[in-house]
């Protein structure tokens, strides 16, 4: 039998397992390793970046596989988590947050990683610059920490009243000292008070809002932290019930009814990186791919928040808020 014959007797005995496997192998698979909660339907994030990759032709369950890897807050976990995402060759890795993006380039140097929401890549050692990344890594910044002192400086005009302003951070977070800095500068540029409370677990969480009271706190900074994001309930639930002003990063905690967030739109970031995981499916390379950074950011009041809290919105924040919720 000539070898031609023979290939083609052996595809027309097995044609489906074969057109399978084939068909299977060509599916790329995107790694999610998120540092809070995995996300899930209807999470506004997840959409974001699935319309991001629908606008590069990918759709999950048609023509794309994800794989979600959580860590639940026990950053500890995100190493293994990594490792296990490199073990199942997925094609691009994506990262929300610094933590997660410094776990997935240590598990790998070859497989591209987009990160999002990370305050200062060169800083945190994931690209080389930010319109060169170099290495396998690209993504978007959130300069969420030059944002801080404005939004001390936001809090401390909307509760003027407060001499004691608590700063809440994530102990866990690799760069909690330069934020700690950044609003004690604008804390003493105000004259206020900046006493520094540490969460990294849920019962953390409750202790910290006790510990306003020892304190005679006015209002609270909450840090921007993907496990306090994923506990936002907690957090809200909490500030209501010791009654505390507090000021978040992102404006789902305002709409849920926090009283008060400044930040990037997060959902912006979110399909861009879908984006950019589109276009390195496609070919591209991380390196390539410069560093975005964000041009928009929100500042979104609750005025039913505040008003429950007795306090009064002042007519500058209110012309300055993109989003007032009544």
């Amino acid at each position: 039998m000539k070898r031609r014959d023979f290939i083609v007797l052996l595809c027309s005995a097995a044609p489906w397992p074969l057109a399978a496997r084939a068909q299977q192998k060509a599916m790329p698979v995107i790694g999610f390793l998120s540092a809070g909660s995995a996300p899930s339907s209807p999470d506004l994030y997840l959409a974001a970046f699935q319309q991001g990759l629908t606008e590069t032709g990918y759709v999950e369950g048609q023509n794309l596989t994800m794989e979600y890897r959580a860590a639940e807050g026990h950053y500890e976990r995100l190493p293994a988590l990594a490792a296990d995402l490199v073990g199942r060759k997925v094609d691009v890795i994506v990262t929300p947050g610094t933590v997660p993006a410094r776990a997935a380039k240590s598990a790998t140097s070859t497989i591209p990683i987009v990160f999002t929401g990370v305050g200062d890549p060169v800083g945190a050692g994931l690209v080389t610059s930010l319109a060169r990344p170099g290495g396998n890594l690209t993504g978007f910044s959130n300069i969420a920490g030059e944002l801080n002192p404005k939004r001390l400086e936001l809090l401390s005009e909307l509760v003027p009243q407060a001499k004691v302003i608590a700063l809440l951070v994530n102990p866990n977070q690799p760069n909690n000292e330069r934020v700690i800095q950044e609003v004690q500068e604008a804390a003493r540029a105000k004259g206020v008070q900046l006493p520094i409370l540490k969460a990294g677990a849920e019962g953390e969480i409750d202790a910290a809002f006790a510990t306003l009271v020892e304190l005679h706190a006015g209002a609270l900074f909450v840090g921007g932290d993907p496990f306090f994001f994923s506990r936002r309930e907690q957090f809200l639930a909490r500030a209501s019930l010791h009654a505390v002003p507090a000021s978040y990063t992102w404006r789902e905690f305002a709409a849920a009814g926090g009283l008060i967030s400044y930040g990037v739109r997060v959902t912006d970031s979110f399909r861009q990186a879908g984006s950019y995981a589109g276009r390195i499916l496609k070919g591209a390379k991380p390196a390539d791919l410069p560093v975005q950074q964000p041009t928009t950011f929100e500042l979104v009041v609750n005025l039913k928040t505040a008003n429950a809290l007795g306090l009064t919105v002042p007519p500058s924040i209110l012309a300055r808020a993109d989003e007032v919720i009544e």
